[in-house]
């Protein structure tokens, strides 16, 4: 399967009707192979490329004039993705939209958009245990981390560790093709230390918010 056809998902995808199902069952879902492995590998070169190049930066907590850099709470480095930046990232958003359109199909959440960065955590890097809903915005309603990194063993850590129901623990290996998606407003999680670099795309899917502008 090519990079091209990456961009045509079908709305009656099984394993877009495994998310939607999965959400609306648990709150959360994770799909192995969400994307071909040339499209994986793309999107980890483009992601290596900005960083060798100098153009991610030391993530910030908080928002707005609060947003600070504390690497007590989140130690990766991330630079936001637009449109026609790059080939491999526009497949990427088109596979996203398509799961935007399937997720709204099946539990009418009115998702309008897609925001998402690249995140390259360095080895002995980490993100305490957050929500991703901001307190003053609630926008941010699906939660979704797909993950580019080839040959990753348990014992490299940087599990993305979710707090489910009775506070028990779920940690997705973040191999190479994993999708991880989850109620971001619902789930509690934290990236444990990674061992070595360790790359994903993150984003949120996002309702309207409550600001007429």
């Amino acid at each position: 399967m090519d990079m091209m056809r990456a961009m045509h998902i079908s709305p009656e995808n099984p394993m877009l009707a495994a998310v939607v199902d999965d959400l609306a069952t648990h709150g959360w879902s994770q799909q192995a192979l969400f994307l071909p492995a040339d499209l994986v590998r793309a999107l980890a070169a483009e992601c290596r490329r900005r960083h060798a190049e100098g153009e991610l930066n030391p993530a910030g907590v908080g928002r707005g004039d609060s947003q600070e850099v504390r690497e007590t709470i989140r130690g990766d480095q991330i630079q936001w993705i637009d449109p026609g930046q790059a080939e491999a990232c526009d497949q990427y958003l088109a596979a996203m939209d398509q799961l935007r359109q399937a997720i709204n199909q099946g539990l009418f959440l009115g998702l309008e958009d897609f925001e998402c960065h690249f995140a390259l955590y360095p080895p002995g890097a980490f993100y305490r245990r957050h929500l991703d809903r901001f307190r003053d915005d609630d926008r941010r309603m699906v939660s979704a981390v797909f993950y580019l990194n080839e040959g990753w063993q348990p014992q490299d850590g940087g599990q993305l560790r979710m707090f489910l129901a009775d506070d028990v623990a779920h940690d997705v290996q973040p191999v190479a093709g994993c999708l991880a998606v989850f109620l971001s407003g619902e789930v509690p999680h934290e990236v444990l230390p990674a061992m070595r670099e360790r790359l994903s795309l993150t984003g949120w899917f996002r309702r309207r918010g409550n600001d007429p502008f």
